[in-house]
């Protein structure tokens, strides 16, 4: 354990973030799989919402570094494609 006052609060800090970053990717996977149940149930309407949200939290965590931005345009581009392809 860190013995000098900044190291002891870096340790703090590191801490914190990777909470917040473990609640954002959580949040991230439970969005994802809420648009692909609506996709493998037909379900054009509430996929299209739950894309919706799951593009806000994809791009929120992209822009708070908790993700690359190129991981989270994949994704949503993905989604996107999936969703629209069920008309």
């Amino acid at each position: 354990m860190a013995n000098h006052k900044s190291a002891l609060k870096r340790h703090r800090q590191s801490i914190k973030a990777r909470n917040r970053n473990r609640m954002t990717k959580t949040r991230i996977k439970h969005s994802v799989k809420a648009v692909r149940l609506a996709i493998e149930n037909n379900d054009k309407d509430k996929a299209q919402q739950a894309l919706q949200q799951a593009t806000s939290v994809l791009d929120r965590a992209a822009s708070k570094n908790v993700v690359h931005w190129r991981t989270a345009a994949r994704k949503i581009s993905r989604l996107s494609k999936a969703v629209s392809a069920l008309g």
